[in-house]
């Protein structure tokens, strides 16, 4: 089992653990991500929980259950600032690799900024998050991770297909995914091929670590409660790294102390900020967890950070 695999399960399992998700889905979803039913069962072991294989099993042929997504629209394609925002494709090592690009209205060159989404996939308030961006004068990226399947569209009545799918795509596939992102939009004669960011949450979060480990041409980086990269990476970073964090999400912040150290032994120009009282996952305004005086202010910071090291 991977990092990201593991990093992904012990998720659902704290969403298990606090009611959010009941048994059987839990159940339902460790058996796609294992791969079976009899892999399951010992993932499962080693999370701490045990269920015999004939209630996994039981499980495992249980529907999707039907859950119904927020809009996650805030700056709609239509805004009069934007010059246009939609779906493009470019290749990476032979897939050809979704994404959703936001541009502002006007000539530029513009800095640019890869949005990089949850383990859930592309989904609309990702997208949402690039037009918010280039409502404030910066290209903006969100990369479908999920695209050597087919992309998030295709498994919108399951997404927990695609968190597995994410979870069994080796973290170097993805992050040349994410690398090829950067490199269409230095192809872009709108884009300034030396001002480009990244942000990501949770899942992405850490995938925004590691794409800042593997992307010397990075200025900044934004990730949100993301995983650690493998630490002895972090000496590779050339970005400005502002790392959010919610005060109540101690699975992630356990990771802090260890990052932290590596980026002052590293030298690597950071800030670390924790948001007393949000959960994990605080700034997704379509989830449960959304917490809205965080979410300001961690966006206010973003921003903040991109106008000194992207426009400055």
């Amino acid at each position: 089992m991977s990092d990201l695999q593991r990093y992904i399960l012990e998720e659902w399992a704290e969403e298990y653990d606090e009611g959010r998700l009941n048994r059987r889905e839990f159940l339902r979803r460790t058996v796609l991500m294992a791969g079976g039913t009899a892999l399951a069962v010992p993932i499962l072991r080693s999370l701490g929980i045990t269920a015999s294989l004939e209630e996994v099993s039981a499980a495992s042929d249980d529907p999707a259950p039907r859950v119904a997504q927020a809009s996650g629209i805030t700056v709609p394609a239509t805004d009069p600032a934007l010059e246009s925002a939609g779906m493009v494709s470019f290749a990476s090592g032979g897939v050809a690799v979704h994404a959703y690009l936001s541009r502002p209205k006007g000539a530029g060159p513009f800095p640019a900024v890869v949005v990089i989404h949850e383990n859930r996939g592309l989904l609309e308030h990702f997208k949402d998050v690039t037009r918010r961006l280039a409502k404030l004068g910066y290209a903006a990226l969100a990369v479908d991770l999920a695209s050597a399947e087919g992309g998030t569209e295709k498994f919108t009545t399951d997404l927990a297909q695609v968190t597995a799918i994410l979870g069994r795509t080796p973290p170097e596939r993805m992050v040349e995914f994410l690398n090829s992102g950067v490199r269409y939009l230095q192809s872009q004669r709108f884009v300034r091929r030396d001002r480009i960011g990244a942000m990501g949450y949770c899942f992405g979060g850490g995938m925004t670590w590691r794409l800042a480990t593997a992307n010397a041409d990075l200025r900044a980086a934004v990730p949100y409660y993301g995983a650690n990269p493998p630490i002895a990476d972090v000496a590779k970073i050339k970005a400005a790294m502002l790392a959010i964090y919610g005060g109540q999400d101690e699975r992630i912040n356990a990771g802090i102390p260890a990052v932290r150290e590596a980026m002052q032994r590293a030298r690597v120009t950071h800030e670390i900020v924790i948001y007393p009282g949000a959960e994990h996952a605080f700034f997704n305004d379509t989830g449960p967890r959304y917490h809205a005086a965080a979410a300001r202010g961690a966006w206010d910071r973003s921003v903040g950070w991109f106008e000194k090291y992207l426009k400055g």
